[in-house]
């Protein structure tokens, strides 16, 4: 399911396309999608497509990123793909693990 696309047309922005893997409505699963949220308002407003996908209503769609764990952040665009496991709570590690920013 297609959560967010908030993407400007016509502007010639980076486009960021990033998943989120979760296992129904744990409380590990809420926080990362309200974490995952914050962040790309934040710092991604207006450049990034979220798909927040849960594996219990779709389990096969956990092979196609090899997802062993959740939740998992996927990024996909731009390359090269990078993953995220855990609750994105640590706002820095998720900045870095995107490459946001540096340390």
């Amino acid at each position: 399911m297609v959560d967010a696309a908030n993407e400007s047309e016509g502007e010639n922005r980076p486009k960021w396309e990033l998943r989120l893997y979760v296992a129904g409505q744990t409380t590990k699963s809420l926080s990362a999608c309200i974490n995952l949220k914050k962040i790309c308002e934040e710092y991604l407003e207006g450049k990034y497509q979220l798909e927040i996908i849960d594996l219990l209503e779709n389990p096969q769609l956990a092979s196609g990123d090899q997802i062993v764990a959740t939740p998992t952040l996927v990024r996909k665009l731009p390359d090269p793909v990078r993953k995220i496991i855990g609750d994105l709570s640590n706002t820095e590690r998720v900045l870095v693990g995107l490459n946001l920013i540096q340390i």
